[in-house]
């Protein structure tokens, strides 16, 4: 282990006082961080050091972030260097200290790091709505209050949740927005108005309030040690989350206020009853065969099934579950123009915890008793509970449950989690060969364990002319590794054309320079910020060490995404070659990621393949941020022929990442040698309509898409999708000299 003389050394700063205080500091690090975090704490303290803003902020960084880690998580702390250079270079400079200093007091109280980013976010949000403006201008004023509120903020936390801060903020932004010092004195807590509303927004019962009591539950009634660990409850209309638990603990809301009679500790106590029940219980289950219809009925008799269980052991819990749970009037849903399979399932779950429940569906009861009869079982399973529930999904199913209008009224069981730990996401084989194929197998050659759970897409149906809901189920993952020189032996075969791509690039990159000053690295020496800098150096103060400025290229603002089909046919011959439609793709795309990466333009690059609308699989090979650099090659390298081409989801799923870009054109290309198919497609006329529905959705997101088309037939229905952005390439051994130069002439 590193001596402290070590760390002393890798700490820059100048400052005596930092000096005197850094190795008691540095032992108190130590005691929380590991390696990577300390790497983390002495760049972000030497860089403070350096701002130009004294000893003060260094010292306290030094002081307050290892607590800060210590209670959040030393991950925070990369967050909270970045927020602390946003102020130096706002106007609110002088809030660096105070905002360091709360910071300690704010995470204790917080406890977790999806809560700390919050939290930062709600102070930019209340530096820039008390920012005064001048003819519409911000940024060269300072907040008059933005150092109150930081120095309020413990003790508002106290009181409040996250939410509970936001409208206390909001109302005292919107009362005292014309008298500053008005403004100032109710961040400060010494208003009336400013206590008052601190009072009306104290509601609830606060879950770090009541952490120790629910643990002690945990502990005594399941015997486990799980963590409970809040995250901030929705702030904004569409960011509601629900509980979940994993590996790290039990994630549990901030706040819970009083429902219908059952206050809001109870309402905690039933959440961790019904967690801790999974997690006795409850085993882990392929997910791959099911649609997210099946999905959605596993998990609700799973979670009757775990409370069965649990209230065998304390029968208490049945009263205390059916307070909470939402009683479905029987005939409340409308079967002719509504989804009624919530319903149902609302319905089954409430009879199964109410034997007085007084329904008469034939449905509902046939599966009751069949549940009974389960449980009834000396043992039962997961497994036993997910056949019952394929069962329930195919005898009570109606053409209605897929209309879009979907009857949500009493269906939610608030109290119960999102069964995220009921699943296991995997691709190959039948679940038997899975499960043994897991055993065998370490875990970096089981890609999809260690890949994203699936994302749900809807579907166009041309014939009622709606969309089947999350009728798609995609799976996305890192494309594996391959050879990298395998590419590098491709471009030198096409060095010629190279060289003419490198005179087009040439041509239509911007040369316009803009200049960006006030760098502490930078190509060239500011004179006018270097003279300011030695004036106050000489004169006894800190100097600004910002002293120099680069030059960035302006006037092209492009984000690029290719999406390449994967299907079994690009392992066909091409027609007229030697070579394989994937072997000519590899080329081109090799070609045309080093023409890009010329003009710097951000390109990702993914491929996609698919086995029934269950299995859309996409791969990604470049992210828009990663370099052309050797793990790009190594991935395009790797390209194999995979199955169909249900390219619907995977254009929305592209068009996902490519919306979110901060550019003002934004271009989706798609290289395919053949039309929209899959194997539980029938009928050709339908992925061809919903293709040509995806590329509607991404034009009204401002996403231009534009397809390269392999195949020589295309012109039956490539038109019909991408309207007149296409281009059929005929001969395809010349694809990797067409593509690169249809991208440049498209973004010329």
């Amino acid at each position: 282990m590193p001596k402290l003389a070590d760390y002393r050394a890798r700490f820059k700063c100048s400052f005596p006082q930092a000096k005197d205080v850094f190795d008691a500091c540095m032992t108190r690090a130590l005691q929380v961080l590991s390696d990577k975090g300390v790497d983390e704490y002495l760049h972000a303290a030497s860089l403070i050091c350096m701002m130009g803003r004294g000893v003060e902020p260094v010292l306290v960084y030094l002081e307050e972030a290892p607590e800060v880690a210590d209670a959040v998580g030393e991950d925070i702390l990369a967050d909270l260097t970045n927020f602390t250079f946003k102020l130096n270079k706002s106007p609110n400079s002088k809030a660096i200290v105070p905002f360091l200093q709360s910071l300690a007091p704010v995470a204790r109280r917080l406890e977790c790091p999806e809560s700390m980013r919050a939290y930062l976010q709600i102070v930019i949000d209340t530096m820039q709505a008390t920012t005064p403006s001048i003819h519409g201008f911000h940024a060269i004023i300072n907040s008059p209050c933005l150092v109150e509120f930081l120095e309020s903020a413990p003790r508002v936390l106290q009181t409040l949740s996250l939410a509970g801060m936001k409208n206390w903020i909001h109302y005292g932004v919107k009362a005292h927005a014309a008298d500053p010092e008005r403004q100032a004195a109710y961040f400060l807590l010494e208003t009336p108005d400013s206590l008052t509303i601190l009072q009306r927004e104290r509601h609830g019962t606060l879950l770090v309030d009541n952490e120790r009591q629910l643990d002690a539950i945990l502990k005594a009634m399941w015997d486990t040690d799980a963590m409970i660990v809040p995250y901030p409850t929705a702030l904004e209309e569409g960011e509601a989350q629900r509980p979940y638990f994993d590996e790290f603990g039990l994630r549990a809301p901030d706040i819970y206020d009083d429902i219908n009679g059952v206050s809001g500790i109870n309402r905690y106590r039933a959440l961790i009853a019904h967690m801790a029940a999974h997690k006795r219980y409850s085993t882990r289950i392929v997910a791959d065969n099911y649609s997210p219809m099946q999905r959605f009925a596993i998990e609700l008799f799973e979670d009757s099934r775990v409370e069965a269980l649990a209230m065998r052991q304390y029968p208490g819990l049945r009263r205390l579950w059916l307070s909470l749970h939402p009683i479905p009037l029987e005939h409340a849903c409308n079967e002719s123009n509504e989804s009624c399979l919530r319903h149902r399932a609302a319905m089954l779950s409430y009879a199964i915890l109410n034997p007085n429940h007084g329904y008469t569906n034939p449905a509902i009861l046939e599966f009751l008793d069949k549940f009974n009869d389960m449980m009834a079982q000396e043992t039962t399973t997961t497994r036993d509970a997910a056949d019952l529930a394929i069962s329930f999904v195919a005898r009570t199913r109606r053409q209605s449950d897929a209309l879009p209008n979907i009857f949500f009224h009493d269906t939610e069981i608030d109290y119960r989690d999102d069964n995220r730990h009921l699943w296991l996401f995997i691709e190959e084989g039948d679940e038997e060969e899975i499960f043994d194929l897991s055993k065998k197998q370490p875990d970096d050659q089981k890609p999809e364990l260690n890949g994203l759970p699936p994302r749900h897409y809807p579907e166009w149906d041309y014939h009622s002319e709606s969309y089947k809901p999350e009728w798609v189920s995609l799976f996305e993952a890192v494309h594996p590794s391959g050879q990298a020189s395998a590419i590098d032996k491709l471009l030198e075969k096409h060095a010629g054309i190279a060289r003419q791509l490198k005179q087009l690039i040439d041509m239509i990159k911007p040369q316009n320079k803009v200049r960006i000053r006030y760098q502490e690295d930078g190509s060239e020496l500011d004179l006018d910020v270097a003279i300011r800098s030695l004036i106050d150096y000489k004169g006894g103060s800190s100097p600004d060490p910002r002293i120099n400025m680069s030059h960035k290229t302006d006037g092209r603002d492009f984000a690029v995404s290719l999406l390449i089909d994967l299907s079994a046919s690009v392992g066909n011959k091409a027609a007229g070659s030697t070579q394989t439609i994937l072997e000519l793709s590899q080329e081109a795309v090799s070609l045309l990621a080093w023409a890009v990466d010329k003009m710097g333009d951000p390109l990702a690059i993914a491929g996609f393949d698919s086995n029934t609308r269950h299995e859309v699989r996409y791969r990604h090979i470049k992210g828009f941020n990663e370099a052309w650099d050797d793990g790009v090659k190594a991935r395009l390298a790797a390209m194999q022929p995979g199955q169909s081409t249900r390219m619907g989801a995977a254009l929305r799923h592209a068009g996902h990442y490519l919306e979110h870009r901060n550019a003002d054109k934004k271009l989706l290309l798609v290289l395919t040698d053949g039309e929209p198919a899959d194997i539980d497609s029938k009928d050709p006329q339908a992925l061809i309509s919903d293709s040509r529905e995806a590329v509607k959705e991404l034009s009204q997101k401002g996403i231009a898409t534009y397809c390269i088309n392999l195949d020589p037939n295309a012109d039956k229905y490539v038109a019909d999708i991408f309207g007149r952005h296409y281009t059929v390439i005929d001969h395809v051994d010349r694809l990797p000299e067409r593509l690169p130069q249809l991208f440049i002439s498209l973004t010329k």
